[in-house]
């Protein structure tokens, strides 16, 4: 029968010598080595100066560089689960974009092709020459830029459900339904929603869900709408559409020459489904698409369970 850790300690003391004549006795007990999983490091909150912007971002793990970019009606703290699985074996970084969260408002700067400049300024400043990219809905766009931009310096890229402006039919996308608020910028809209930040973020929230029961919780409602109704939030956000038409000019140059790295293509099958996917296979030459089952636009949220596997899968390979 096999010996207990228990019974190991008992015998192997019984064989060793007598103790020393100081009195001291020098066995020390047996390791026995833990079979409890590994756990993840703490996720801690900083701010660095890059490229004329002041950025917070999330941090936790070492290993190969993960970076994570949140996308609208979101900040980073909408990849505190999948941190907690990556940074068992990854550094990880998850910013604020230019505009969100913690990070500061500068007037200009909403291209995605310059926000993409911010977050390779966070990541050279951390000291990382290759990493592994991952982006939802805004943040795949500035992660397509950041590949297109340093293709030298990408391992591996991962865009989830939205679209690439400029790229293919991108008018005919299944979010160009609400085509209403890629234009609702400028004074009368901040004046529409002040105040009402929580009104205007429902709208997305539930309607671009599978099932509104398991969109984005409740508690990190709270988060994103008191975090977008700080000063200049808003007005920043909404800089993001505005400077699609300058996206779309960008990405169509990019798109000329393909993304040599392997890109993991992550879409919800009410929302962007196979739209996305075929959008990437236009730009890149190694296309993985997964389109997640029952899921709406809020992957995290709506069906972790079968996006925080594929990523940490493909970002360990």
């Amino acid at each position: 029968m096999r010996e207990t850790p228990a019974q190991i300690i008992s015998r192997r003391r019984n064989e060793q010598p007598a103790p020393l004549a100081c009195g001291v006795d020098w066995l020390m007990p047996v390791r026995i080595k833990s079979s409890a999983p590994k756990s993840a490091p703490a996720v801690q909150s900083r701010f660095a100066n890059v490229n004329g912007v002041r950025l917070h971002y999330l941090v936790a793990g070492t290993g190969d560089p993960v970076v994570l970019l949140h996308g609208y009606a979101e900040t980073s703290h909408m990849w505190r689960p999948l941190i907690q699985e990556l940074a068992k074996n990854h550094a990880v970084t998850a910013p604020d974009l230019r505009g969100a969260g913690e990070s500061s408002t500068p007037d200009t700067g909403y291209t995605k092709a310059e926000m993409a400049q911010d977050i390779h300024a966070l990541v050279r400043k951390l000291g990382y020459e290759h990493i592994g990219i991952v982006g939802h809905d805004i943040g795949l766009m500035v992660a397509y830029a950041y590949a297109a931009q340093y293709p030298g310096e990408l391992d591996r890229i991962a865009l989830m459900d939205a679209f690439l402006p400029g790229i293919g039919n991108w008018r005919d996308v299944w979010l160009m339904r609400d085509l209403w608020h890629f234009h609702f910028y400028g004074k009368t809209p901040l004046a529409l929603v002040h105040g009402r930040e929580r009104i205007y973020f429902e709208h997305f929230w539930n309607d671009f869900a599978a099932d509104v029961a398991h969109s984005v919780p409740e508690r990190d409602r709270r988060i994103y709408a008191k975090a977008y109704a700080r000063r200049g939030r808003m007005r920043a956000g909404f800089e993001y559409f505005r400077a699609f038409d300058k996206d779309a000019e960008d990405f169509a140059r990019f798109a000329k020459t393909p993304l040599p790295m392997p890109m993991l293509v992550l879409t919800g099958e009410k929302a962007s489904g196979e739209f996305l996917i075929e959008q990437a296979r236009l730009v890149a030459t190694r296309v993985e698409g997964v389109v997640v089952r029952k899921s709406g636009h809020w992957l995290m949220e709506e069906a972790p369970d079968q996006v925080i596997p594929k990523l940490v899968k493909f970002l360990g390979q």
